[in-house]
């Protein structure tokens, strides 16, 4: 099948650090290769029925990842879309009853269960105009990796499970393959066959003999071109939308006019608990464990089984030190593993969950006896911003959220902790939700200060 076809249609690849564009065309001469797809980027292409819609490679941190509702939207209008290796993975094996059809051994884990997190195809990587070069390594191409090694007897199978549960415990931005050693050194029982071990992995991950998202990329666009040689996996059994797309759905369905012209949702009120309120890390923290003995109790596991499990960590291993900086001084030195593994879960949550937390604790704020008074912080944090405009220029939303971590500094803890307490696990969370309320933490600064 070429890229056009007789009847019009057309073939449009979403690619970036898995494939390259040369990779696409060797394969489907005639296709059109976009850059990873983005939040937005499928409902700016007019779709027509014939043509088919390949989403390999998509935006995880940089933009807004591209949503469930664009994709069902791509469907309706006739278009096929298929997903495979990373993010289109991620995205079939969520939306395959709704007919997305995905292609390949990495939807295949997310589809049966044996992963869930966006985190194992997540990578960092370079500009387009460098061609997306990788700067993170993933963790399925990891997974693969150790089974192939193992089975080829190029690792140690003891070696491949310290090696997966050393990089697991990373947040995906930081499994570099310096990261990971160091990671590595951190785990008991370590020793020089495993560094070799992982010497193995880089070399032929590298090579793109174990490398599994472009060996599913290019055997996806393999059966594309032949309409049917290699067949779907399994579909997955139901569809679980991320909290991206319930966001939208919060928003809007909450969304309510508090004077004329001012709008507020659910969202709004949350933030404003989330920034201003000192208990707010504790109800947060006890919500989220909440959830977490749930999803544990759901699979027959305790909580610190399920952690360890999510975590790639077996009974006797601990938490590289690379991972301390999510916690406290106090909460390092004074917390045993069991809690320190639970509250990493906890405020790393996206990483390795995909459970939307925020309804859960919006409904404990909601009958907290509360409610009324975060709401009116949303209200005038409104009348702040008409009050002060034009003379205060609200900066941009990282200068926001880096001037609003003075009110959590403190000796013994760290800017990542403090964000993760409150639920936001970086600058660009924490400057999502301040802008609104800079015109207000401005005022109160100046009466505090007697101005």
């Amino acid at each position: 099948m070429n890229g056009s076809g007789a009847s019009g249609s057309r073939v449009i690849v979403y690619a970036g650090p898995t494939i390259s564009a040369a990779d696409v065309h060797a394969v489907l001469p005639e296709a059109d290769v976009r850059p990873p797809a983005g939040r937005g980027d499928l409902l700016a292409e007019q779709w027509r029925p014939g043509d088919v819609v390949v989403v390999v490679d998509g935006y995880f941190r940089e933009r807004r990842s591209v949503g469930h509702k664009e994709i069902l939207q791509v469907l309706t209008e006739g278009a096929e879309v298929i997903g495979a290796a990373s993010m289109g993975a991620l995205r079939a094996a969520e939306l395959a009853p709704c007919g997305m059809r995905g292609l390949g051994t990495v939807f295949t884990m997310y589809a049966s269960g044996e992963i869930d997190g966006d985190d194992e195809v997540g990578v960092l990587h370079g500009p387009a105009e460098r061609g997306y070069p990788a700067q993170t390594v993933a963790l399925v191409n990891l997974r693969y990796g150790c089974k192939e090694g193992v089975e080829t007897e190029l690792i140690a199978p003891g070696a491949g499970r310290r090696i997966v549960a050393a990089a697991a415990a990373l947040p995906f931005t930081h499994r570099g393959w310096k990261d990971i050693e160091q990671a590595l050194d951190d785990v008991d029982g370590v020793d020089d066959e495993d560094r070799e071990s992982l010497r193995t992995l880089e070399e032929m991950i590298a090579s793109g003999v174990w490398d599994l998202k472009r060996l599913d990329a290019m055997a996806a666009l393999r059966a594309i071109a032949s309409r049917g040689a290699v067949a779907p996996g399994p579909v997955a059994p139901e569809v679980t939308f991320t909290g991206i797309s319930r966001t939208q759905s919060l928003v809007r369905r909450t969304r309510r006019e508090h004077a004329p012209g001012r709008w507020m949702s659910d969202l709004d009120v949350l933030d404003a608990a989330r920034l201003f309120d000192e208990g707010y890390p504790a109800v947060h923290e006890e919500v989220l464990t909440g959830l977490l003995e749930e999803l544990a109790g759901t699979r027959g596991m305790t909580l610190e089984a399920y952690a360890r499990a999510k975590l790639g960590l077996d009974g006797r291993s601990s938490l590289p030190d690379s991972l301390t900086r999510w916690f406290t001084e106090e909460e390092r030195t004074g917390l045993p593993a069991a809690d320190r593994i639970r509250l990493l879960m906890v405020r790393v949550w996206p990483v390795w969950q995909s459970v939307d937390w925020r309804p859960a604790v919006l409904a404990r704020l909601r009958d907290s006896g509360r409610w009324d008074e975060w709401c009116a912080l949303v209200v005038r944090a409104d009348e702040a911003a008409q009050e002060t405009r034009p003379k205060l220029v609200v900066p941009p939303p990282a200068m926001c959220a880096k001037l609003f971590l003075r009110h959590w500094q403190g000796r013994g803890t760290s800017p990542d902790a403090e964000m993760a307490r409150r639920g936001f696990t970086g600058l660009d969370g924490l400057g999502g939700a301040v802008p609104r309320f800079f015109a207000l933490d401005v005022l109160r600064g100046r009466e505090r200060r007697g101005r």
